[in-house]
Formats: C-alpha cells, structure tokens, sequence
C-alpha cells in the first residue's frame, strides 16, 4: 500500500491553565491516504478543532508524532510549520478570512506572493482556479461586493492555488444557508474527484454525509472511524438520482 500522506502516532495535546491541564489531545494514531474524503466530527470539547490545528501545521503536538506527506513535523519551528503549512495545505475557513480591501484575484493570488512566484504567474494561477470555482467572472470584486456563497468560493479558490497536498476544511459551510451550502459541497465534491485529499471538520451530520470515511471524536481519542458506503453526491441533493 502507499504511504499514508497523513500519519499520526499517539499524538496528545495539553494545555496547561494555571495550575489545571486540560488533555484536550489524549493519544490519537490516524493514517489519512492520497485522495481520501474525510470528515472529522465530535461535539464541543472532542478534540476535533485542536486534531485540526495540529494536522494544519497550526500547532505542535505535546507529545506523539506526525507524518505529513513523508515529512516529520511534529518536531518543526514556527518558521518550518509555517513554509510547510504554505507548500502542502489549502485552508478553508467558515468566516472565509479574505483580505476586505484586496480583489477576489489579489486574495487567491496572496499564497504565492509567500511563495515567491513572479506576478504574472500569480494572476494567471488565481485567474485559473476563480474560474474553476466559477467566479470566473468576478476577479475584480471585493469581499463585500460578494455573496457568502461566492465569498467561500474566493476562499476555496485561494485553498487550491498552490496546489497543496491536502484541503482542510474547518465548518465550511457553517455561515451559509442551505441551498449554498450544499453548492459550496459540490465544489468539495470536484476537488476530491479531481484527486485532492479532503479533510472536512464539521458538526452537521448532513455535511459529514458527503465524506468517504467519518472519524468521530470523544474526550480526546477516536470513538468511531468508518467508511461512509454511500456518500452524499450533489446530484442526489439535488433530487436528480
């Protein structure tokens, strides 16, 4: 089998409080391959966020190791997270994070700003994803000039620009109504089908119902990890099928 592009082994997180620790962590081993569609899940207080934070190069494990793409970094400086956190994942937001005085062109393109990448190149490459999103009409609109729904398209697009080895999505659809949301999952649904790796973190059932695998989360540790048989296609919510 090939290596897992995400490997964790007994990862823990604790946060110290004063004199109290919190064990928001408590030993989670996970493998996450090529181009699976995973949905992390638990109520307030699983460990969800903070699994997200570490597998996002956000933060550093107590104890425990990860694996990202054949690179160890549970062991990495703020300086080495943050380049790695730039070359290998796309982050979606629920409060999209855009720049409210940059272009939808200039927020996509911001990635590659850090990344060195001359400005003709960026605004091709951010051109080309706002058009895979569908927003290949609105490169020139600000922020407030957009709907949410177009607005997570923006974030999405700037996800995908450097293409990273994985999208994590944190409640992605949290600030959006029903009907968008299920559109903004549509996108979701190209990108794991184009070959992304997609790891989805969410609270809603029906959002989880479109993953491949839904990795449940309890007191720190994994409660349940399963195979979705029968993810949910935009089409079917669409009543198509």
């Amino acid at each position: 089998m090939e290596k897992a592009i995400i490997q964790t082994t007994d990862l823990t997180k604790v946060y110290v409080m004063g004199s109290t620790e919190v064990r928001a962590l408590n030993g989670v081993s996970l493998s996450i391959q090529k181009n699976e569609y995973v949905a992390l899940m638990g109520p307030s207080g699983s460990g969800k966020s903070t699994l997200m934070n570490l597998l996002g190069c956000l933060d550093t494990p107590t104890s425990g190791g990860y694996d990202l793409n054949n690179t160890v970094v549970s062991t990495m400086s703020d300086s080495e997270l943050a380049e790695i956190r730039n070359k290998e994942i796309g982050f979606v937001f629920q409060t999209f994070n855009l720049m409210p005085r940059l272009s939808a062109l200039d927020n996509v393109a911001l990635p590659l700003v850090y990344s060195g990448v001359k400005k003709s190149k960026r605004e091709d490459r951010a051109e080309e994803v706002l058009s895979l999103v569908g927003l290949g009409d609105r490169v020139d609109h600000k922020p407030n000039e957009l709907s949410g729904g177009q607005r997570q398209r923006v974030a999405i697009a700037r996800a995908l620009v450097n293409n990273p080895s994985i999208i994590l999505a944190d409640e992605p659809t949290g600030n959006l109504d029903t009907k968008t949301s299920v559109e903004i999952m549509e996108i979701f649904e190209k990108i794991h089908a184009a070959g992304n790796t997609v790891i989805l973190v969410t609270h809603e059932e029906d959002i989880s119902e479109h993953a491949h695998r839904i990795i449940r989360l309890r007191d720190g540790i994994i409660e349940r990890d399963l195979v979705n048989e029968n993810p949910v296609s935009f089409a079917q919510r669409q009543g198509l099928l």
